[in-house]
């Protein structure tokens, strides 16, 4: 068994030797035989228990049993108490979420706290087949169908490759004490259901169901990675990213095999549900202008590109930039140099890095969106022109106007970011000194 768990470790590269692990010990038989079997393959353990006081005596049971223990092996440990009813009622979570939200906090204080490489959590083969089969039930992309990963940044499984019975077994074999948690038993919890009465019919059925999930969970994860590679051509394909905002062709995305699996992918990151992304996939051959949302994100259906952008929150904010600066990293990062005028220089075409004659401006400089009724005199031009108008002769959507950043000095337009400088602002034979603007990222 140890060399079985020390293989997988390995193959997955989950933990190194000569830095402490901080091992999740419940006290139950899975964190027992996981903290038994990191110790005796020479990790440098550290003992992690959340007493979330769900159980009344049961909790504070198990917090003095994985005190003893830790005692018992001669391992450091850390202990925290949580008031995890009050956190679900404040955040309006169930019990579950509260107390995974809580654990997984700490866990990461822990990690900075004593330098620590990785969590190590006893979540074993039958808990992934049941992730697959609560993931299939509540509806899933193919990565549902991969179960439980190995690491997921820095917490680590190492008793992933152990089905329920061999941890069992391990158990008893090593005479090692533990406790029972009494909700293990409760159909109240939806896992519980699927481990305690789904999976048993199922073996009704078929007596080697365990294996045959756990096999189908191996080949659904090498296909998940031949379905990634694909996904992410494809994305190189249809996506730019442009002034803050991503755009995906919508030409190339008709062209695609599927539509409605490329959709989910392209679009799922920034927050939009299943429903609202068939609703946005039934608008592919629409006319242009309806917008959709996520929490987070805006998409806006336009003529060649769905647009998406952030929810900007910062629509109303102003940025001073003083003559000292020689750099800004918000709202975007941008790099400001001086330098004199040489018989050398040359003015740069590049829309991203702008030269500016620094006579021609007034500290401090400033950072705003688009304001209705602005105006400026567009770069080469002698006439005023709204800043409305140069955006619908430009083509520019919605979403991009709104994205837009104007760097203004006193009440003129020096540039629209990105995008055109001001007339009055060039550089002509009198100008001795130059602003360099360089947009790092927008």
């Amino acid at each position: 068994m140890h060399l079985k768990v020390e293989t997988y470790i390995q193959k997955h590269q989950l933990l190194i030797p000569d830095k402490p692990v901080i091992v999740g010990v419940s006290g139950g038989t899975d964190s027992v035989v996981l903290l038994h079997i990191l110790k005796s393959l020479g990790y440098d353990c550290v003992i992690a228990h959340c007493n979330f006081h769900l159980r009344m005596e049961e909790s504070d049971r198990d917090e003095l049993f994985v005190r003893n223990l830790a005692l018992e092996y001669k391992l450091p440990y850390y202990i925290i108490d949580f008031d995890t009813s009050k956190h679900a009622s404040e955040h309006k979570i169930s019990i579950e979420m509260a107390a995974r939200d809580l654990r997984y906090a700490w866990f990461n204080e822990l990690l900075i706290k004593l330098n620590a490489q990785a969590i190590a959590v006893a979540h074993h083969a039958d808990d992934s087949i049941e992730t697959l089969l609560m993931n299939l039930v509540r509806g899933t992309g193919f990565k549902g169908l991969t179960g439980i990963q190995p690491r997921n940044q820095y917490i680590v499984r190492p008793l992933l490759c152990l089905t329920r019975l061999e941890i069992e077994t391990y158990l008893i074999r090593n005479d090692l004490e533990h406790i029972e948690d009494s909700t293990n038993a409760s159909m109240e919890y939806q896992r519980n259901k699927f481990r305690n009465e789904i999976l048993p019919l199922l073996e009704e059925i078929n007596p080697s169901v365990r294996q045959t999930l756990y096999d189908s969970l191996n080949r659904f994860e090498g296909s998940m990675q031949i379905y990634q590679q694909a996904i992410d051509r494809i994305r190189n394909e249809v996506v730019t990213f442009e002034l803050g905002i991503l755009k995906l062709n919508i030409e190339l995305i008709k062209n695609q095999v599927h539509i409605p699996t490329i959709m989910f992918e392209l679009l799922h990151p920034y927050g939009f549900n299943s429903s609202v992304i068939e609703q946005i996939t039934e608008q592919l051959n629409a006319e242009s202008g309806k917008i959709f949302y996520s929490d987070t994100h805006q998409l806006l259906k336009d003529r060649k590109y769905l647009i998406v952008s952030k929810i900007d929150e910062n629509a109303d904010t102003e940025f001073e930039i003083q003559e000292s600066e020689t750099s800004i990293t918000f709202p975007f990062k941008m790099k400001i140099s001086k330098m004199n005028v040489t018989s050398a220089f040359k003015v740069s075409k590049d829309k991203n890095r702008v030269h500016i004659d620094a006579s021609k401006l007034t500290f401090p400089l400033l950072l705003r969106r688009w304001h209705e009724g602005d105006t400026f005199y567009p770069f080469g031009m002698t006439k005023q022109k709204k800043v409305s108008n140069y955006f619908i002769d430009n083509k520019i959507s919605i979403f991009e106007k709104k994205q837009s950043w104007l760097l203004t000095s006193g009440n003129d337009i020096v540039w629209i970011v990105g995008q055109r400088t001001d007339n009055r602002f060039r550089i002509t034979d009198k100008t001795t000194e130059v602003l360099e603007f360089t947009i790092e990222n927008l």
